[in-house]
């Protein structure tokens, strides 16, 4: 299989490259604008010459079975309508676009064109949220806070609350009725925003503190009398009376703590089995994600 890694960044480098890197029967080609990344990566994973590539032109030029997008955002609606445009399936980092009409007319046209696009929303493969998907929920809180990040609000919003937009819609147990955004901006920067999700017999709240004490990424599920938390996607707590530790093994990638093999494995079985994957329900998430931009812009402060 012949697949194609265009943008080779911190998140390819870190995360994904590892993981196609060490798939067997995978030919690997990369494409950066960038020369000395390029032979960098490259060298690092001991591929050929004939394996690098300095434009897309040329990669699109090997026929690829599938193609990953790690580009920065700005440049994901060229790019990725390149990959549809030509037939190859296709994985891209979320968010698709900044604009959801963009990420709208991706999605349509992978389906008129019939071309598998995935979207990385990898937490929805990460093991502990997998098994909060399992747990009574009736309420559910996540939290992911940085420190000293204040941002753009539209900018914020598409690349980092994205992840818990989507995995409140990932985890919420049925149809939501009513949605609640506040925030707080100063001087055009998002300080903070609290998405509420409601619906028959639940709530679930996504937070996330850009001026925060520390930077963390907590879940938590709850009903029944029971909770189960999940700290910075390593650690499982099940509180039932006396709160049960399990921590990630010592010896787990990275990758497979954060759902992102799972979600490269999964996407690469499609391909070989040629099941083409919709990205309709990754476009519901960028849908809610416009309107809490939305609303954000609205609050005193904003720009």
């Amino acid at each position: 299989m012949k697949v194609g890694c265009i943008g080779l960044g911190d998140i390819a480098r870190k995360a994904y490259l590892p993981v196609l890197g060490a798939q067997p029967g995978l030919d690997l080609h990369l494409q950066t604008r960038t020369p000395a990344t390029l032979t960098e990566v490259a060298d690092s994973l001991r591929l050929p010459a004939g394996n690098r590539h300095a434009t897309l032109d040329d990669l699109l030029g090997q026929d690829l079975d599938a193609a990953f997008v790690h580009a920065p955002t700005a440049v994901h609606p060229e790019i990725v309508t390149r990959l549809l445009e030509a037939g190859v399936p296709t994985y891209v980092d979320k968010p698709l676009a900044y604009r959801f009409a963009d990420s709208e007319r991706l999605v349509e046209l992978a389906e008129a064109r019939d071309v598998s696009l995935a979207v990385g929303f990898n937490r929805r493969h990460a093991p502990g949220y997998v098994q909060c998907a399992d747990h009574p929920r009736e309420l559910i809180l996540m939290q992911k806070n940085r420190v000293g990040l204040p941002e753009e609000p539209r900018a914020m919003i598409l690349d980092d609350f994205i992840h818990v937009v989507d995995t409140l819609r990932f985890l919420v147990p049925g149809p939501v009725d009513d949605i609640t955004v506040r925030a707080r901006v100063a001087e055009g920067l998002l300080h903070h925003v609290v998405l509420q999700l409601s619906g028959d017999g639940f709530t679930a709240l996504g937070v996330m503190n850009r001026l925060s004490g520390s930077a963390e990424e907590i879940l938590e599920v709850s009903g029944q009398d029971t909770k189960r938390q999940v700290l910075n996607l390593a650690e499982v707590i099940d509180h039932k009376g006396q709160p049960t530790l399990r921590r990630r093994g010592d010896w787990v990638p990275v990758a497979r703590q954060r759902g992102i093999e799972q979600a490269v494995l999964t996407f690469l079985d499609a391909v070989r089995a040629g099941k083409v994957l919709s990205a309709r329900d990754a476009l519901a998430t960028h849908e809610l994600c416009e309107r809490v931009v939305r609303e954000v812009r609205r609050h005193p402060g904003a720009a």
